[in-house]
């Protein structure tokens, strides 16, 4: 089994390469990193704490990992479970409660009892309304295949609250707090007798999933200022949605007050320039996060970009019109292809013309000529055959899962018209 506090030292002091784990990993098995408090380190994290009434859940894991998850704790305590705490309604967090339920009928006790943010419910409803658009996109951002389907089934919390509530389960005190983040819907977990901060998704050992391109609005304003109230507790513990812990004040201090400035320099840069007028192109190619912060090993680009985020602010207080009048009311992006590719001598010179740029460097005007070459000839094997080319070498430079996912998705999707039998 992994030493998950081993390794998540070395990855602080920058003895391991960041490169080597990426927190959305799952390792095998359960760590204790303060007295009765477990944690186990999957696609989500799950942290448990033993009271006299039973074990308290911050997150029970993705439907994928929640029998894994399930396992590591039984074999750390086989205490019924009293109440599992959702930190927001991410499907990867919230699965598996039906588990601890089976095990609490088998020991004669009442079921687990769900608190949640009163948004979460909401968050299940809209998950049944668009579960085909869920499904296309997560296939895109995860490169899953075919066989995933967007769940439409869901445990519906069985006690909610707005802002504050604080439990006391078999003597130990959790104090639950609401600040919109990741989502509007976010739950940060404070358990004072024993110094442990719970953060959820509001810090996940990466660049803050502020901006995914896919996905509905973020809030980075006041997603900072969570952090900020979080740094005021003086945790000793503090144990994320994704990634490792983080033991010792001074570093959890780090950590959160790190993160803030970060999210709060783009936060603040993009709406000095939409202040001033400034049109999103602008933006995206004007703002970027201070390089000091990308390099600590918590702040790595590997999930989301600072770029999105820009976006995600942007979107925030500016809409969806971007500054450039001719997208107001565009063509279509097929008729904008056919007379770009037209200009330049037909899809196969334009495809030749995205090959010759990309061996400049210039991979993003690379991807502007080979996708209209492709729109404009989508039977075209060599002219997808170029597309592919280019969107295997973004996929291959870019950093963040995220940008991965796309380009990955893109290339596959012209590798397969490019083939002489397709």
């Amino acid at each position: 089994m992994t030493d998950v506090l081993d390794l998540a030292d070395q990855l602080w002091r920058g003895e391991l390469d960041a490169d080597r784990y990426h927190p959305f990993s799952h390792l095998d098995g359960l760590t204790e990193v303060a007295d009765r408090t477990g944690f186990v380190a999957s696609f989500a994290n799950v942290s448990a704490f033993g009271t006299d009434d039973g074990l308290v859940l911050i997150d029970t894991g993705s439907s994928l990992f929640s029998g894994a998850v399930h396992e590591s704790l039984r074999g750390w305590s086989v205490e019924p479970v009293h109440t599992v705490v959702f930190t927001h309604g991410h499907i990867d967090h919230c699965f598996g409660v039906e588990r601890y339920d089976d095990d609490n009928a088998g020991q004669g006790v009442a079921p687990v009892s769900v608190v949640a943010h009163e948004a979460v419910a909401d968050r299940f409803d809209r998950y049944r309304i668009s579960a085909g658009y869920n499904t296309v996109i997560n296939r895109r951002q995860f490169g899953l295949g075919d066989g995933f389907e967007w769940p439409t089934e869901y445990r519906y919390p069985d006690r909610t609250y707005r802002d504050h509530l604080a439990l006391d389960v078999g003597g130990l005190r959790v104090e639950l707090h609401h600040d919109r983040g990741e989502t509007d819907d976010h739950t940060w977990a404070w358990i004072p007798s024993r110094g442990v901060l719970c953060t959820g998704d509001l810090f996940i050992w990466a660049s803050p999933n502020c901006g995914n391109p896919q996905k509905v609005q973020r809030y980075p304003r006041d997603w900072a200022a969570a952090l900020r109230t979080m740094v005021t507790l003086e945790a000793t513990t503090l144990l994320p949605g994704h990634g490792l812990p983080i033991v010792g004040a001074d570093r959890v201090r780090q950590a959160l007050t790190d993160t803030a400035a970060l999210l709060e320099h783009l936060h603040d840069a993009t709406l000095a320039l939409m202040n001033a007028g400034a049109t999103l192109d602008e933006i995206v190619h004007t703002v970027h996060a201070p390089a000091a912060l990308l390099e600590r090993p918590y702040l790595r680009p590997v999930y989301d970009e600072p770029e999105f985020v820009v976006r995600n602010v942007w979107r925030l207080y500016g809409g969806w019109y971007d500054g450039n009048p001719a997208r107001l009311q565009p063509a279509p992006d097929a008729a904008v292809a056919a007379e770009v590719t037209s200009l330049a001598g037909g899809p196969t010179r334009l495809a030749v013309r995205a090959l010759e740029v990309a061996e400049t460097g210039d991979l993003r005007l690379a991807g502007h000529l080979a996708q209209w070459a492709a729109v404009a000839a989508p039977d075209d094997p060599a002219v997808q055959r170029a597309r592919a080319e280019i969107y295997e070498r973004r996929r291959d430079e870019a950093t963040s899962t995220m940008a991965k996912g796309v380009f990955g998705w893109a290339a596959r999707e012209s590798r397969a018209r490019g083939e002489p039998d397709a």
